[in-house]
């Protein structure tokens, strides 16, 4: 009874710390504290106003702890006449860190935003092998033993033999009777994922923006994670050529030259043609930059890459136009005047740290 009490009272902590997070998940997103808190499989999330039970001895009371004889002058606990500096006697705000898993953290994120369920395109799937323990056989190591095989095994010899004690029944299982778990390996389907992050690294993207932009695929990554057991990221950056890097070199490399956004939609091609087959992969680009581009005429490149080659591969592409003093904006206008009708693109306008709020949502929100 006392450890159902424990789980009872662990799971009611739980649900006050989800709806905690839940409720401040706005302020979460907009801030980039929670990345460098990130583990392997949890999170650590720092959630106030959660009051702690704590022992406080009330200044009035008399006797207690330290009753008895002592030397004068001893100091016991300290008076009023006691009290120095500006310290005062009431309670501060309790800040405590808990760690929730991603897992959990994309279930509040979807139920938050109200992000629809991926289905994903395509018939076939990768094939990936498995072990399942799905099987019992008579011989195995100690610790794949099967408790209640074993003692259904040993009951029934017992019986059998005439030697069970229903007055006494105690079972005691000898080598025969013991039961062990046993796997097999065996194809399981499953539908795979490429994410492909492409980011304009010239002098006019500064740090607050990547940092906007790290930010953000953070909570677009903790979403598409939960929806795929196989995801693969790549990261492409660019200038006035594009090449791919690591996630350390994408957040932090900057180029000094100009800019011309169809290196990288003709690379991130290229690398869907020569490793992923469109039948067997989700595929989804996402790019940011501030909308400035060297010419008219690579804007027009762009749009043709997109419309002719990228839109017909891909569940989703996502431009995210970041703000920038230096930036034209222009970028994003031409995309939208020029591919409006296709479902699969998905534009969105980030002004501050505010808008990745409404920005994931846009991305994320018609399930693709």
């Amino acid at each position: 009874m006392a450890t159902l009490k424990i789980e009872q009272d662990h799971n009611r902590f739980r649900q006050i710390v989800r709806g905690k997070v839940k409720q401040d998940l706005r302020k979460y997103i907009s801030h980039e504290e929670l990345i460098g808190r990130k583990g392997k499989d949890l999170i650590s999330i720092p959630v106030p106003q959660i009051d702690i039970p704590t022992f406080r001895f009330s200044p009035h009371s008399q006797g207690g702890v330290g009753q008895g004889d002592g030397e004068a002058g001893t100091p016991i606990a300290a008076g009023e006449d006691q009290a120095s500096g500006e310290a005062g006697n009431l309670p501060g705000e309790h800040l405590m860190e808990v760690d929730i898993t991603l897992e959990e953290l994309a279930q509040i994120l979807g139920e938050e935003l109200e992000l629809p369920k991926i289905e994903p395109k395509g018939t076939k799937k990768i094939q990936v092998e498995k072990d399942k323990y799905s099987a019992v056989r008579r011989t195995g190591p100690e610790s794949l033993r099967h408790f209640k095989r074993t003692y259904k095994e040993a009951l029934k010899r017992q019986i059998t033999s005439g030697i069970y004690n229903h007055r006494n029944p105690l079972i005691l299982p000898i080598r025969e009777d013991k039961r062990y778990l046993s796997w097999k390996t065996k194809p399981t389907p499953e539908c795979n994922a490429l994410i492909v992050y492409m980011m304009d690294v010239s002098g006019s993207m500064g740090d607050e923006q990547k940092e906007i932009v790290r930010i953000e695929t953070f909570w677009i990554d903790t979403w598409l994670r939960s929806q795929y057991k196989g995801l693969v990221t790549r990261y492409i950056v660019h200038d006035a050529a594009a090449k791919e890097v690591n996630e350390e070199q994408f957040y932090h490399l900057r180029e000094s030259g100009g800019t011309m956004i169809s290196s990288a939609y003709s690379y991130f091609n290229k690398m869907i043609d020569e490793e992923y087959d469109m039948e067997q992969w989700n595929i989804y680009g996402f790019h940011f930059s501030d909308g400035d581009n060297w010419s008219g005429g690579d804007t027009d490149k762009c749009v043709t890459l997109l419309e002719e080659e990228l839109l017909q591969k891909v569940n989703l592409f996502c431009y995210g136009q970041v703000e920038s003093a230096y930036g034209s904006g222009e970028f994003l206008r031409e995309l939208e005047e020029s591919l409006d009708s296709h479902e699969n693109l998905v534009t969105s306008k980030i002004q501050t740290k505010e808008d990745i709020y409404a920005s994931i949502k846009d991305f994320l929100g018609k399930g693709k």
